[in-house]
């Protein structure tokens, strides 16, 4: 892409994450307001906006003047969020940037969706208003994603749980105020299906029986990644959310948004990686000519591209499904999948343009490469994926 039209791609992605904050900071409360907790729709001025802020290549559809303003304030979909979230990566913040805000994007969907109108007021409110960070406590070290056997329990108190037990991998809870914890409050052998007898809280982190270490790692070092061992701390009982036991099927409400967020990340990293390299290949000259102008460099860029582009396909399908209110659990691991590989081989096919300098923090696609590789791994591994998909879209035997 010439130099003179990449700075129009840049305006009109902030244009949209702009108006799109907006959104999530007007959307939340009328979802309040939503008894059926179904997804709202967007008038035809968010359509328009969303149409001419991300057309094709960021040539076209150019935005002639202000966008058009809401006649009132818009309820944000995923297909929004992760618009948004995409940019966000796109941007060049990649991971770091986009994993900076999209646990409070995703995560307390069970509180939206089972929670009491007061507890969304209560819990709802401070995190939109920026008063409050929370943080996501599931995972556990000795269960990784067999959720269903995870240890930490919840032991009821009168009118209070009181929790011991570890979780891992808990992004942000360095600056966490609440988290949303998943923990046994009945024991796994007492439970005749292992997704029954757990529970979902959104509580306070109180660090005076919580302790919190924060691990070092590969990438995306800008949010911190945490162990946290929980030592007899008090639960209210108004912060269970939902019915206790169902804590299982309640969180998996916020898995598919999880997922189709974290594919829109992986194409904005993907992207951004693929521009720098197109634009360093353009200005590169080896052997007389510009390195972009052999089929060698040429052809990995373009084929990047269209696996790029075409994993986005899919997940702004599976954003579309979940908006519909229709199933799309396939559709959001797909997207997860696709996208991630996408995302690797587009970083890896950037830092091979770049040469020896793809190996110097200088021009940044060694870092686009490192947090590509997370979005492989996390928050589920190809390979259950590839199982969940191979169950549910072709009708084989479960394989774990």
């Amino acid at each position: 892409m010439p130099a003179t039209k990449t700075a129009p791609t840049t305006l009109r992605q902030l244009a949209a994450f702009l108006v799109l904050s907006g959104m999530v900071l007007w959307g939340v409360p009328d979802r309040l307001t939503n008894d059926t907790g179904g997804p709202g729709q967007a008038s035809s001025a968010d359509e328009c906006l969303i149409a001419n802020s991300l057309s094709a290549d960021g040539i076209s559809g150019d935005i002639m003047g202000p966008p058009p303003v809401p006649s009132r304030p818009p309820e944000i979909r995923i297909t929004e969020a992760t618009i948004m979230m995409q940019a966000i990566a796109e941007s060049g913040a990649g991971a770091s940037g986009a994993s900076a805000i999209h646990m409070n994007i995703f995560g307390l969907n069970p509180v939206v969706k089972f929670g009491t109108d007061e507890q969304r007021a209560r819990m709802l409110t401070p995190l939109i208003a920026g008063d409050e960070k929370s943080c996501f406590a599931v995972t556990e070290p000795t269960t990784g994603l067999d959720t269903t056997k995870l240890k930490t329990m919840a032991v009821r108190q009168g009118d209070r749980y009181v929790v011991h037990g570890q979780k891992v991998w808990i992004s942000t809870a360095q600056v966490a105020d609440k988290m949303l914890l998943l923990a046994r409050t009945t024991r796994l052998e007492d439970v005749t299906d292992p997704t029954q007898g757990l529970s979902l809280f959104y509580t306070d982190l109180d660090r005076t029986f919580v302790d919190v270490r924060e691990i070092d790692k590969m990438g995306r070092k800008a949010v911190d990644s945490n162990e946290v061992f929980i030592d007899g701390l008090p639960i209210p009982a108004e912060d269970l959310i939902g019915e206790e036991g169902q804590g299982f099927r309640q969180i998996l409400h916020g898995l598919n948004p999880e997922r189709i967020l974290i594919a829109g990340e992986c194409i904005g990293i993907a992207r951004n990686a693929l521009q720098r390299a197109a634009q360093y290949a353009k200005e590169r000259v080896v052997f007389s000519r510009p390195i972009g102008q052999n089929q060698g460099v040429q052809h990995p860029l373009a084929r990047a591209w269209a696996r790029v582009e075409s994993a986005n396909l899919m997940v702004m399908h599976a954003a579309a499904l979940y908006d519909a209110g229709e199933s799309c659990g396939v559709e959001a691991n797909s997207a997860k999948l696709l996208a991630a590989d996408a995302a690797v081989e587009a970083t890896e096919v950037a830092q091979m343009t770049f040469g020896g300098f793809g190996y110097a923090k200088e021009y940044h696609v060694e870092r686009l490469v490192r947090e590509a590789l997370l979005f492989r791994i996390v928050p589920v591994t190809p390979q259950l994926l590839l199982s969940f998909i191979a169950e549910k879209a072709l009708g084989l035997p479960k394989s774990y």
